[in-house]
């Protein structure tokens, strides 16, 4: 954060406020890591925080410090939206733009309370009176960290609050394996680990706790991947009818479009997951090296996101989106080899 950033985000705090925290639709363990880790630091500073997320977050994240506490946008709409309508200050973490916040978003352009943004990814909007964004960190829970040594609040740290943070950190950087791990990352990390979280719970917390229905969803998955060799791709589709028949839960299919990634000489994964109530297919999509998924996604799928992982999604059928999608790859200059 630059020094302007810095006073103007301390002005914003001095005294006791209503402060509301959203992390995005669909929120993941980096959104729902560093809102609730902020969420417990302001209440440190005698701030009145709400966390509201515009929908339901997995059940595998049910376990972090707070949670319950959350409330859920879509399952009150008139009760949420007289919390945002109160509140003094609003920040927004792990997105930077309102629709990501999905149908939050038009309640979100009416209020009169300033807004903070924390987040990584490319191509703000402009939204915030404080815009803490940087693209070279690799979760916004390292983000979060920063944001609260830049307050000098580092001392506030506790062990609830540093669980939350690492746990984030942790799911971004794929158990700290993607390129953005630094360091610093490590450095952070170790301070999080020497004020007492117990790190290899939180990992078997995320990550081995499958159900036996999701592991039958992951193995139909797998069967359903293409791989185009000419242009180092493979895909994946989940119709709905495949995942009511495996009883789907949201989280189920989290981290599922890496598995392309592992194939030797592959370097450009998608998953395509259908949603029937919404009408739409759900796109993930995952590089490795220099392939830019989030130009792809912005020009083609209505998404975005980094360079080596971004979302989007399709208004026409499975079938028509992955011929779309074929098109594009074998017409990808950056995919000719």
């Amino acid at each position: 954060m630059t020094e302007i950033q810095i006073e103007t985000a301390k002005m914003l705090l001095t005294s006791s406020k209503k402060i509301v925290i959203l992390p995005h639709r669909n929120p993941d363990g980096d959104a729902m890591g560093s809102t609730l880790a902020l969420y417990h630091f302001l209440k440190k500073l005698n701030h009145q925080p709400i966390l509201i997320s515009p929908n339901e977050f997995p059940d595998f994240l049910a376990w972090m410090p707070g949670s319950e506490t959350v409330l859920i946008y879509e399952k009150d709409k008139v009760g949420t939206k007289a919390v945002l309508e109160q509140a003094e200050l609003i920040f927004t973490l792990d997105f930077n733009a309102l629709h990501r916040t999905g149908e939050m978003e038009h309640d979100l352009t009416t209020l009169k309370a300033p807004f903070i943004m924390i987040d990584h990814h490319q191509a703000p909007d402009s939204y915030a009176e404080v815009t803490f964004s940087d693209t070279t960190y690799g979760s916004t829970c390292e983000m979060v960290y920063d944001f609260i040594a830049d307050l000098n609040g580092l001392e506030l740290i506790d062990k609830t609050i540093a669980t939350c943070l690492y746990a984030g950190i942790v799911t971004d950087s794929g158990s700290f394996k993607f390129p953005k791990t630094t360091g610093k990352t490590h450095r952070t990390v170790a301070h999080l680990i020497d004020l007492g979280i117990d790190n290899s719970e939180i990992h078997n917390l995320l990550f081995n706790n499958n159900s036996f229905e999701s592991l039958q969803l992951l193995g139909k998955a797998l069967q359903n991947m293409k791989l185009l060799k000419a242009q180092k791709t493979a895909y994946i589709t989940l119709t709905q009818e495949e995942l009511d028949r495996y009883h789907f839960k949201k989280g189920d299919t989290e981290g599922i479009v890496n598995y392309g990634l592992s194939i030797k000489d592959i370097i450009f994964a998608a998953i395509f997951i259908e949603n029937k109530e919404e009408g739409i297919i759900k796109i993930s999509l995952r590089s490795i090296g220099d392939f830019d998924v989030n130009q792809l996604a912005r020009e083609h799928f209505h998404g975005g996101g980094h360079i080596n992982a971004a979302g989007g999604k399709s208004l026409v059928s499975m079938k028509e989106t992955i011929s779309n999608f074929e098109q594009i790859v074998k017409n990808n200059p950056n995919l000719k080899f």
